[in-house]
């Protein structure tokens, strides 16, 4: 019987979502619409995305920490209401949950700064605690919200247990990725993201002019060892690049953008739910893109992401 279960290792936050007119400029203060508070983080998004997407027989497990503080109680309330496991997340004692402080313009785009709390102590013994549902995975999906060191030896077990590696490299960290994570069977970062990791200045949004061909990126991160890319690139649409060199581009489904919020992560839960369901590369891509775009029409994070009925329509339209 092929895998069904889904991993996802990474952070839970508290998002603190403020509507503005605009990003304000350094120093700079304006007038926003009320403050909301909403479940998230890159890591509880994703299982939240994953579980959302997922058939009844795909059990969707969480790997992370929450502070035994009121954030944490929400946190968990909210894995639970979208049917993630969470067996396998750590109430923390001293250490407040992670909170996100999120500023989203008119036009949906989004200014984000994460306050990690005790997301920076998950630690490579708690990914060890949970090695029974990693073994024999269908995926596990990680990012860059919980220490390297614990997304190496994270990577390190998946590898030697066989388990296909999802990485979404978000944050980048400032000097830049360590080598042996570039070393997963699906690297998925954004443009700017991309850009970071192989070197080139970044640019300030998808919608800007390129400094580098798309296709050139992927196979600058394929040479450094990913056996295979995926770019997200926003209004743009999505590529991936192959460990055979193929290329193909798929184009962004025309939606209402309210929030760009948590597109990324609804793109890359939908990856692993994908491969649970053993679509080929290319069918993953397909379906992590329209679940990428369906997530743009609401908003907030873990409250705009789509349900399976949503991204087909979508693929359907």
């Amino acid at each position: 019987m092929p895998a069904k279960r889904i991993v996802v290792i990474g952070s839970i936050n508290m998002d603190l979502v403020c509507r503005t007119p605009r990003i304000p400029a350094a120093g700079e203060t304006i007038l926003g619409d009320s403050l909301i508070t909403v479940p998230g983080g890159k890591g509880a998004n994703q299982a939240v995305a994953a579980a959302k997407l997922a058939g009844p027989d795909n059990d969707v497990y969480m790997i992370g920490r929450v502070g035994n503080d009121d954030f944490g109680q929400r946190l968990l309330n909210g894995l639970s209401q979208h049917h993630v496991r969470s067996e396998f997340v750590i109430t923390t004692e001293g250490t407040p949950s992670g909170c996100a402080m999120i500023l989203v313009d008119r036009k949906g785009e989004n200014s984000i700064v994460v306050a990690p709390g005790c997301n920076a102590k998950l630690t490579p013994g708690d990914v060890d605690r949970a090695a029974s549902i990693i073994d024999g995975a269908a995926a596990v999906l990680i990012q860059l919200e919980i220490p390297i060191a614990t997304v190496r030896h994270a990577i390190r077990l998946a590898r030697k247990l066989g388990v296909y590696t999802i990485l979404d490299p978000a944050p980048v960290p400032c000097d830049g990725l360590p080598p042996e994570l570039f070393r997963v069977d699906l690297l998925t970062p954004n443009q700017g993201e991309s850009e970071i990791l192989t070197g080139r200045k970044r640019t300030h949004g998808v919608t800007a002019k390129k400094l580098t061909d798309p296709k050139w990126i992927a196979g600058e991160l394929l040479s450094h060892g990913a056996a295979h890319v995926v770019l997200k690139l926003g209004n743009k649409g999505a590529l991936v690049l192959n460990g055979d060199g193929q290329i193909h581009r798929f184009k962004a489904h025309k939606v209402s953008v309210m929030d760009t919020t948590a597109a990324g992560d609804a793109f890359s839960g939908a990856l692993a739910v994908a491969r649970a369901e053993q679509m080929g590369l290319v069918e993953m891509v397909r379906f992590a893109n329209a679940a990428g775009a369906a997530c743009c029409v609401k908003f907030g994070a873990q409250p705009a992401l789509p349900t399976r009925d949503q991204v087909e329509q979508l693929l359907e339209d």
